[in-house]
């Protein structure tokens, strides 16, 4: 990365330096709004010519002071609206000639009404479109308070979660981002739900994103306050399942004309249960025939977050941020496993029970810089930044294993071992955006992104022999492994027809993506290098057949990389019948992915369909073989070509006022190719999942919120996924002045979440059911105070940026 960083550095320097200084004046109209007392921001500035009000010739949004300004505007008649909720709209009649216009101040009057329907109106924005997918308002959502990003993304239309935490889109791991950038915080239960701003879900990324997206991206943007003043909430949060939970959080800011400052702080703590249970049958193998297996876990785990931030804005056109987030994690396992051995005609074989107290710590760090750059033209924008990342894992184990005769007398002393795992990783991104017009109906944006990877991680495994701990190199390795992504893109941007209304819509794009990564193991037994160059073109068509309505063409070709728990060579002996580890031989998946899309809105109702075609070879799946001594090991293995089409629908809708609900289906067919593994592979499945949010006003300052899941069974290679389903239910009450708000959420209200598979090869059958404590009560109350816009921090505690 050293080789790479003063180039990176000069160049976004140089750019920064001419940019800053190319500016361009031209007629305007400008203005101020207020209350009567102090500047209002975030009013929408709209105008309209006077002869037609249904077109907009131009918009603003008013900044942290209250001032607005409208560039390149044409001499003529127009109609100026000022829009804001909780506020009247207010209307000018204005006549433009090239010298430009100063308004002065409008001042806005305060509408009690509005401000009484707040609710209901806030709830149409929970889910709002995007010509590359949506984008969820998670504070919109009042049923996970209290949980982690994995029980937000529960909550999400198309996105998929089982009960293990993993998550899929149209039936594949998506590519997860923090802010938009790469992030060694991979694993969704290090972030808070409460620190969440929005969760973009990016269904058909273009060429200006990663191509290692094959089903698409999921964006998380953390919480980022920008209102003027000093101003802040505080949020308290306790509960309980099998056993007890707490949350709270703070967010404090102060912004000034140039300076913005930013604090806040989350934590969340629980105790959590799971039970286990497995059977299997190995029906080549005499002795270890049957295997019934039972386990216990009693769990406790702590978060916290801290997250710091400044902005300084030299002038409207420049602003240079700078990020810095700091993760605690502890968690602790106290696992009892009871395995039962038979033989083919059912006589006892063996009995054990194993114990493990496994003490988990994770730390990580997150650093962010970034500068961007506004024009005169709005069209034309400049970003640039550096980011790194930071995540160290401890994991320590001590596992004692005692075997019992058929009668369950212990024979001899307990077998003793104890296992470390202590991993470190670091992820930089170095990145430039550029976007420019090229012609009234053209605009090109071009960039480049660098990603850095470094990876160790350090397995041992010792057994305790004449009460010394003896290390098993057979069982122990350290791997290392380095990454360097270069990538460099350009896409064209264009339309057919009026500017203001457009028939057809276009993009052409390109990316080039330059990969070199190396992998080696202490012992040299699993040494891998890959150093490629893969181009990666994307192409839309969108034919608008009303202004809410139309349809969309797109293509774009892709690439799945193994991730480091794929590759990593470990194999964890935890349980030691059911071992798995990774495999640093994998090939990347090459996909090319065909997508049509539908979109219709009316006045109460909106549905967004979307057809698609996935090929991908070298497709990567975890594949289970049974080992001579009847362990099963999973690994993955690249089996062969896959094709998925199917069908992605979000249907919003808002029968009365008090009531709004979003439903989400998805479903598609996979057709396996996996000749070359053994021939018990599934050829082919067909999947669904589908979600429900409704939201109920009931009374003034009230909200109810009910979220049902349904996941079908999903597919594997050797058998499939049980279905799992769920409701969660929250509830929210506003107190007092409306700067107050008291919540209730109930999780998994009818203990139904659970998860588990079932294979059935030529060699095995085996079944497993896992059941956690997801059934859980939480009371929240929450504060935001010196803020000129409560009922706006109430619903959402800090805006988008």
């Amino acid at each position: 990365m050293k080789k790479y960083m003063p180039k990176i550095t000069l160049l976004i320097a140089l750019l920064i330096i001419s940019q800053y200084t190319f500016a361009q004046n031209s007629p305007s109209i400008k203005g101020t709004v207020s209350d009567g007392k102090t500047p209002i921001e975030f009013v929408s500035v709209i105008l309209k010519k006077s002869n037609d009000s249904t077109k907009v010739a131009s918009y603003a949004v008013t900044d942290a002071l209250g001032n607005f300004s409208l560039e390149k505007v044409v001499s003529g008649d127009y109609q100026l609206q000022f829009e804001l909720i909780g506020f009247k709209t207010a209307s000018k009649k204005i006549t433009f000639i090239n010298t430009g216009i100063n308004l002065g101040t409008t001042v806005l009057q305060n509408d009690t009404n509005v401000l009484n329907a707040v609710i209901v109106n806030s709830n149409k924005k929970q889910i709002q479109k995007t010509d590359e997918g949506f984008v969820f308002n998670a504070a919109s959502n009042i049923s996970q308070t209290g949980g982690t990003a994995t029980d937000m993304l529960k909550s999400i239309p198309t996105v998929a979660v089982d009960a293990d935490g993993g998550i899929s889109l149209r039936g594949k791991t998506p590519m997860i981002l923090i802010n938009g950038k790469n992030s060694a915080i991979t694993n969704m239960d290090q972030i808070a739900a409460s620190s969440i701003e929005s969760i973009e879900v990016i269904s058909n990324p273009t060429a200006k994103y990663d191509a290692n997206a094959e089903s698409g991206i999921i964006n998380i943007k953390l919480k980022k306050n920008n209102q003027a003043g000093l101003n802040g909430a505080v949020v308290l949060g306790g509960g309980f399942g099998a056993k007890g939970r707490m949350n709270s959080s703070v967010q404090l800011n102060q912004k000034t004309e140039k300076w913005n400052f930013g604090l806040g702080y989350d934590n969340r703590f629980a105790g959590r249960t799971k039970k286990i249970k497995g059977e299997r049958t190995n029906y080549f193998i005499a002795d270890e025939h049957y295997i019934d297996q039972n386990r216990s876990d009693q769990r406790t785990e702590g978060l916290q977050n801290l997250k710091f931030n400044i902005d300084f804005s030299p002038s409207e056109r420049n602003t240079f941020s700078f990020e810095a987030l700091g993760n605690l994690e502890n968690q602790d396992n106290d696992e009892t496993l009871h395995t039962a051995v038979h033989t083919n005609t059912n006589n006892f074989f063996s009995n054990n029970i194993r114990h493990s107290l496994e003490l988990e710590r994770s730390k990580a760090a997150e650093l962010a810089f970034n500068y961007d750059r506004k024009f005169s033209d709005n069209r034309k924008s400049l970003n640039a930044g550096i980011t790194s990342s930071f995540n160290f894992h401890r994991e320590n184990t001590d596992i004692d294993t005692n075997n019992y005769d058929e009668n369950e007398v212990i024979i001899g002393g307990p077998a003793l071992q104890k296992t470390h795992n202590y991993e470190k990783e670091n992820i930089s991104n170095a990145f430039l955006n550029y976007v420019v017009p090229i012609s009234e109906k053209a605009i090109v944006e071009t960039g480049y992104k660098g990603t850095f990877r470094f990876f160790n991680s350090d397995f041992q495994s010792a057994d305790q022999i004449n009460s010394d701990y003896v290390v098993n190199p057979l069982a122990s390795n350290i791997f290392d492994f380095n990454e360097q992504i270069n990538a460099a893109y350009g896409l064209l941007n264009s339309f057919i027809g009026n500017a203001e209304n457009p028939k057809w819509k276009y993009n052409l794009g390109i990316r080039a993506e330059q990969v070199t990564n190396n992998g080696k193991t202490q012992n040299n037994s699993d040494n891998f290098s890959n150093n490629y160059l893969k181009l990666f073109p994307s192409a839309s068509l969108q034919l608008n057949l009303k202004s809410d309505e139309f349809l969309k063409l797109g293509y774009s070709k892709r690439i799945n990389r193994p991730d480091l728990d794929n590759l990593n060579p470990f194999v964890d002996i935890t349980d030691a019948l059911n071992p798995h580890g990774g495999n640093p031989y994998l090939k990347p998946e090459i996909i090319h992915i065909v997508e049509l899309g539908y979109n219709k809105e009316w006045e109460n109702y909106s549905i967004s369909a979307n057809a698609f075609y996935r090929n991908a070879n070298n497709t990567i799946k975890q594949y289970a073989e049974l080992q001579d001594n009847g362990v099963v090991l999973l690994k993955p293995q690249n089996i062969g070509t896959t094709t998925t089409y199917g069908l992605e629908t979000i249907f919003s809708l808002k029968p009365f006022k008090f009531h709004n609900a979003n439903l989400s289906i998805t479903a598609f067919q996979q057709n396996i190719d996996a000749s070359n593994l053994a021939q018990d592979v599934v050829n082919n499945a067909f999947n669904w999942y589908g979600k429900i949010i409704n939201n109920f006003a009931p009374w003034q300052g009230g909200k109810l919120q009910i979220i049902g899941n349904y996941n079908s069974a999903l597919a594997t290679p050797q058998g499939k996924r049980i279905p799992i389903y769920n409701v969660d239910m929250g509830f929210q009450q506003k107190l007092g002045k409306g700067n107050a708000r008291l919540g209730l959420v109930v999780t998994d209200m009818f203990n139904t979440l659970e998860s588990g598979y079932k294979n059935n090869t030529a060699l095995f059958s085996n079944n497993r059911t896992s059941k956690s404590d997801t059934r859980a009560l939480m009371l929240t109350f929450a504060y935001t105070f010196k803020s000129d816009f409560k009922e706006k921090l109430l619903e959402n505690q800090f805006s988008t940026e």
